[in-house]
């Protein structure tokens, strides 16, 4: 409840005003009304009913919990969709090329691309659209009902009334067909006296009298008293009283189990009674048909999809397992017909209208074939040789035979040139004659060479430099002139290291033979050698 102010009250006020709440609650007193008229609803907490002390509040009321202060630049107005605001007569610039409106270009035109725009033509220009821009709240850019028209609804609601409607008049009509149908039996089988013609008549007569009340059973009205959420609720029986209760069809305790709970029944509770005269077959039945059945090959699609490895959920994404599972649906029909296409194809079909061949009709033909006691063909007709998937006697590259005719050393290859290369093009038998040539002289080479390495070939010994990369074959270094060589190198490295030794008539030879190149090779430091240090 909500309170004005936290004065005094004596046991006896507090006690009448818990008495008074909880009457409210109950429904049974009217709720308590704000500053505006409105009412309370009294199951709101009293932290939330009661006004702070500092707003002063005289009456109860719930503004504290509304947001009084309104921005006034925010707007709750919606586009208004297909304004037109000018339309010209002619080409304006820097209008639409295609429909020469000023509110948008040539590439955001949402009308028919014309053969010549607007700017060429200056006809049949379209007129400007209405732009209009608003500046929307938090709650105003959430809003995902913002713009919608509530008057709309009122089709639907026309659309399903007309379906209903329609199913009613169809109902009553097959009620009152099924009426004269029976009327008419027992009219026959009675001799047609006037008192049962009487009688047919009404019972036809009681089929048509207040539809309106047989058809709305399924009509739920719920009565809502108060404020707080009503004392009260009516809601109509499921099914029309006349009919027999699905626990009165079979009286037998082994019967059908029903249970009182759910008020279901899934076994049928007269299987052996006829099924065109069944009006209640078991829960189970609405599990078998319609809709039911449907939605349970959809699951299993979707499990047995999921299972192979597909990315799909009935309950996370229920439309694309749908769509996958009509793709699925589709894909199967087609393949299903093609292969009844090719069978019928191949083997002929039966039930069409084409005349049978006449040796089919009867069975016979002229043809004279001979059998053996095995059921060979001994003469008569020529034996059928089997036909593989693969392609037969096709010939490539101007050969004559097919690859593979032609086996030799491990290796496959055409008769016709013997060749084992398969893309090799025919050369005929001059190809199998130089192949046979190059074979011959194949084997005098080796044969000449094995006879060379059964006969070593002695070599001298010689001390080749190597110095230089172009190095004559016969060339070798004499030893004394080599000893005298590196003599010379260690004496003129002495020099280097130490210049007071250098003699002042110095004799220089230009003149570098093999030897002094080999000494000063051996003698060179090599920078790189981790043992240089080692050497000298």
């Amino acid at each position: 409840m909500a309170t004005a102010s936290a004065s005094f009250k004596s046991r006896e006020d507090h006690r009448k005003q818990l008495e008074l709440e909880e009457a409210r609650k109950a429904g049974l007193a009217p709720a308590e009304v704000d500053e505006d008229g409105k009412e309370i609803n009294p199951h709101i907490p009293q932290y939330m009913s009661s006004a702070p002390w500092y707003l002063n509040a005289e009456r109860p009321s719930l503004k504290h919990q509304r947001k009084w202060k309104s921005d006034p630049n925010y707007s709750k107005s919606w586009y208004d969709r297909g304004a037109k605001i000018y339309q010209a007569d002619r080409y304006r610039k820097g209008a639409c090329e295609n429909c020469g409106a000023m509110t948008h270009d040539k590439k955001s035109c949402m009308d028919r691309p014309r053969k010549l725009g607007a700017k060429w033509t200056n006809m049949h220009i379209a007129p400007d659209e209405k732009i209009e821009s608003f500046e929307l709240d938090y709650d105003g850019k959430r809003d995902r009902w913002n713009g919608y028209d509530a008057s709309t609804y009122s089709r639907v609601i026309e659309q399903y009334e007309a379906r209903d409607e329609a199913r009613r008049k169809y109902l009553k009509e097959e009620q009152l067909k099924k009426l004269e149908e029976k009327n008419n039996k027992k009219a026959d089988e009675d001799g047609g006296s006037d008192d049962d013609d009487d009688d047919d008549y009404l019972k036809v007569d009681e089929a048509k009298v207040d539809e309106s009340k047989q058809m709305d059973f399924a009509k739920v009205e719920k009565r809502v008293r108060t404020t707080g959420g009503g004392s009260t609720g009516t809601v109509r029986n499921l099914r029309i009283r006349e009919d027999t209760a699905k626990y009165l069809l079979n009286l037998d305790v082994n019967s059908a189990y029903y249970d009182p709970k759910t008020r279901s029944m899934r076994e049928d509770p007269i299987p052996d009674s006829d099924p065109n005269e069944k009006f209640y077959e078991g829960d189970n039945q609405n599990r078998l048909s319609g809709q039911a059945l449907e939605f349970k090959q959809l699951n299993i699609h979707a499990w047995e999809a999921f299972e192979k490895g597909q990315d799909i959920h009935m309950q996370a994404a229920p439309s694309q397992a749908e769509l996958l599972f009509k793709n699925y649906k589709v894909i199967k029909d087609k393949l299903k017909n093609n292969t009844k296409d090719t069978i019928m194809e191949k083997y002929g079909n039966a039930a069409s209208e084409e005349a049978l061949p006449r040796e089919l009709l009867l069975g016979q033909s002229e043809r004279e074939v001979e059998y053996d006691r095995a059921g060979r063909i001994i003469r008569g007709q020529e034996t059928s040789l089997p036909r593989s998937k693969y392609e037969e006697d096709v010939y490539i590259n101007n050969h004559t035979t097919v690859w593979g005719s032609w086996w030799r050393d491990h290796h496959w290859g055409y008769k016709c040139c013997k060749q084992t290369i398969r893309n090799s093009y025919c050369t005929g038998s001059a190809g199998i004659e130089a192949a046979e040539a190059a074979t011959e002289l194949l084997k005098a080479n080796m044969a000449r060479k094995e006879d060379a390495e059964d006969k070593p070939v002695q070599h001298e010994e010689k001390q080749l430099a190597t110095w230089g990369t172009e190095v004559p074959d016969d060339l070798v270094l004499d030893k004394k002139l080599l000893a005298e060589a590196l003599k010379k190198e260690d004496e003129r490295k002495k020099e280097e290291r130490d210049e007071r030794k250098r003699k002042y008539n110095v004799k220089w030879d230009d003149e570098v033979t093999v030897e002094d190149m080999e000494a000063y090779r051996m003698k060179k430091i090599h920078h790189d050698d981790p043992m240089k240090d080692f050497l000298h």
